[in-house]
């Protein structure tokens, strides 16, 4: 099974999320520099956290190699910028809430 590394400047939020992935067996990285894209291989996943506006999607879609999966999440309460996501090449775009809920069934079904 692939890794995945959260892309995000918050504290508390990917911390959690980082818990429960790996509490689920999934080697989890967390970063806020988007750079660290650059180091993911085939059958990654990155998640990015458009909650704080802090990434352009598309800059972060564009380093990705071959083969990694991108997801992100959102604040409900700001649906264009889920619909910029998913123009700019994200595959996946989630509210905030259903990654808090069920983030570790997510990821394990897009690594596969």
């Amino acid at each position: 099974m692939g890794r995945v590394l959260l892309l995000s400047r918050d504290l508390m939020f990917p911390s959690s999320l980082a818990g429960q992935l790996q509490a689920a067996g999934i080697e989890t990285q967390i970063a806020a520099d988007p750079a660290a894209a650059g180091e993911l291989v085939a059958g990654d996943l990155i998640v990015v956290d458009l909650t704080a506006g802090d990434y352009e999607p598309a800059s972060v879609v564009a380093q990705l190699a071959p083969g990694v999966r991108s997801a992100a999440f959102f604040a409900h309460v700001e649906p264009q910028v889920r619909d910029s996501a998913l123009a700019a090449g994200v595959e996946h775009v989630y509210p905030r809430s259903r990654v808090a809920r069920e983030g570790a069934a997510l990821a394990a079904t897009l690594l596969g």
